[in-house]
């Protein structure tokens, strides 16, 4: 038998801050950038009672450690579960089981981040954020550690949604946070925009971008939903997270493939590849750039890596204990 350590959510909560998350889920995208393997998400849908069962999973050899994510979202509860199995890259023994419900908006937020460091001008300073959910929390709250912004801008169509949104942040983080009535009012003043939504179409105009603009999607992840425009992707530098799920559920991209705006050609690298230097970035103040974050293993793993260690120095967790394959793999 193999001991293990179950983290809850209640164990790992508040346990590291957003700019450690940031730190974690870097070092993970660079070693993406030097050959880490990596494969996208697997998604299995459910017609009746509507729901799906995902996956993703991600080997990080110089963090020492390897796993994903599993869950179960919708179906008859109309709930969502997270579960992160983590292994040792060395031996292969399990390390840790967290229940990764409580870890999503920060280690998402934190990808969100670190393509935005990679790619946003450094004398940024005003950041729009469209989406108002637990996501666009975890997105601003990690984004305010890799810049040094004066003023952020919210909007969500719900004015109650956008306005609670805006005085919870603006008590939490140094820069003003403001509600503001619709999306173009965000964007056109922004040096980033971060898209947080569950929107199956464009949340703003492309064409309203100034020069030097960054912008992190994060709310697409399906073939069909796209939170960026055609014109968007077309004036952009375009760095997904992973090059292998650009057209199977980049819905922005493939959108505009579709439209003739753009091909896979224009991929310009993967975040792992600006991250380790293998591929530029920005390159130069002009440069319109897009982070499309669909969400992936290496994340996780950087995240709930982290996590697994603090709580190992603060005795946190219980234990539990795996049998091998060798000893429970007899078919008596």
């Amino acid at each position: 038998m193999t001991d293990a350590v179950f983290l809850t959510s209640e164990d790992v909560s508040g346990l590291a801050s957003p700019g450690e998350y940031v730190e974690a889920v870097r070092e993970g995208y660079r070693q993406r950038g030097e050959g880490a393997p990596a494969r996208p998400r697997a998604k299995l849908t459910n017609a009746e009672p509507p729901g799906m069962l995902t996956d993703y999973a991600a080997v990080l050899p110089e963090t020492g450690a390897m796993g994903g994510y599993m869950y179960a979202a919708g179906f008859g509860a109309e709930d969502a579960w997270f579960v992160a199995p983590l292994f040792d890259a060395e031996s292969g023994e399990p390390l840790a089981l967290l229940d990764g419900a409580s870890m999503n908006p920060f280690k998402t937020g934190a990808a969100g981040a670190v393509g935005t460091d990679a790619l946003a001008r450094e004398d940024a300073k005003t950041l729009a954020v469209i989406g108002t959910g637990s996501q666009a929390r975890g997105q601003l709250r990690a984004t305010e550690t890799v810049r040094d912004l004066d003023s952020v801008w919210v909007y969500s169509p719900t004015k109650e949604s956008r306005e609670s949104f805006a005085a919870e942040m603006n008590e939490q983080l140094d820069p003003s946070v403001a509600a503001v009535a619709s999306s173009a009012a965000a964007v056109e003043e922004a040096d980033i925009v971060i898209t947080a939504t569950t929107a199956s179409d464009p949340v703003f105009d492309g064409d309203l971008l100034a020069p030097g603009t960054h912008v992190t999607a994060m709310g697409q992840y399906h073939p069909d939903k796209r939170e960026l425009d055609a014109t968007t992707i077309e004036r952009a530098t375009y760095v997904p997270d992973l090059r292998e799920r650009v057209m199977q559920d980049a819905g922005s991209f493939i959108a505009a493939v579709e439209d003739g705006a753009v091909s896979d050609d224009d991929i310009h690298a993967e975040l792992g590849e600006v991250v380790a230097g293998q591929a530029p970035g920005r390159e130069s103040d002009e440069d319109i750039t897009v982070f499309d974050s669909g969400g992936t293993g290496i994340e996780t793993v950087a995240a709930a890596h982290m996590l697994y260690e603090k709580a190992s120095e603060a005795g946190l967790g219980s234990d539990i204990s795996l049998a091998p394959a060798s000893e429970a793999l007899t078919g008596r």
